[in-house]
């Protein structure tokens, strides 16, 4: 009997570590979509990274964008969840977040930038913020006291995106491009700040071919005939707007490469 009660027991405590213990895990909520309107939604809310820092600490993230601590993002980006990240469709996008407990919350909203994810399910929507952007949240004085909670409920809405006068949406052309294949980052896109469809037109061809999109906000061409330089994108917002960057990757391109266009939403 000894030995039956020591291997019930043994059984007991592996399936405890097996998955007896349930841990709640939380469905994520519906898409986030560009229905721009003043209604609230709740949220989880945790922080990541340095305590005044933009996150990742290579400045990146799952969206490829790296330098987000710097201009125009200056730190204040988050991770976002399945509905909020997409898979990478919902780079770029825009946030207004605030808490109002507990104390050291201002109730007052920032506005944050999606340049990360995070598919740890604890809430139907769940932003990962920076520790910059977590502690902006908080009155005066009061963000590392904020900080030092860890995790909170807050309300969040989305909003058009905005960056400074004069910004341009800008494509960096990946390590590894070459003729046979193109990856293009998209950035600084402003209204929707997110892009579903991009499309590629050489000078040797006049029909626009589909991109498709390799990660984060990195899209790519693969095609058995070269490209020919210049090259043209033509960018589809969430919402369905269009715009077209002609010939902004020039006939002499390089990987590795930022070129700036002359358009933006």
């Amino acid at each position: 009997m000894a030995s039956l009660s020591y291997v019930l027991t043994v059984a007991v405590l592996a399936a405890l570590v097996t998955g007896g213990a349930c841990i709640s895990k939380v469905p994520p909520g519906a898409n986030i979509t560009t229905k721009y309107d003043t209604k609230w939604l709740p949220a989880k809310a945790t922080w990541y990274g340095k305590p005044t820092g933009a996150g990742p600490k290579d400045n990146g993230g799952a969206c490829g964008i790296k330098d987000v601590n710097l201009a125009p993002y200056l730190g204040m980006t988050a991770c976002g969840n399945v509905p909020i990240f997409k898979d990478g469709k919902g780079c770029g996008s825009c946030y207004e977040v605030k808490c109002k407990k507990p104390e050291p919350c201002s109730d007052k909203p920032i506005t944050i930038f999606i340049t990360d994810k995070n598919y740890e399910p604890i809430a139907p929507y769940h932003f990962d913020l920076s520790g910059k952007a977590f502690g902006l949240m908080a009155l005066p004085g009061k963000d590392q006291a904020l900080r030092s909670v860890g995790e909170l409920e807050l309300e969040f809405r989305r909003v058009r995106c905005k960056y400074p006068s004069g910004t341009k949406i800008t494509f960096h052309v990946e390590k590894g491009s070459n003729p046979n294949y193109l990856a293009v980052l998209v950035k600084f896109v402003a209204d929707d700040g997110d892009i579903v469809q991009v499309d590629i037109q050489d000078k040797q061809s006049p029909a626009w071919k589909p991109m498709t999109e390799s990660w984060g906000a990195v899209w790519r061409w693969d095609g058995v005939q070269p490209l020919k330089g210049p090259i043209s994108l033509r960018l589809t917002s969430e919402s369905g707007k269009k715009l077209t960057a002609t010939d902004v990757i020039p006939a002499t391109w390089k990987a590795d490469t930022v070129y700036q266009s002359k358009v933006q939403f």
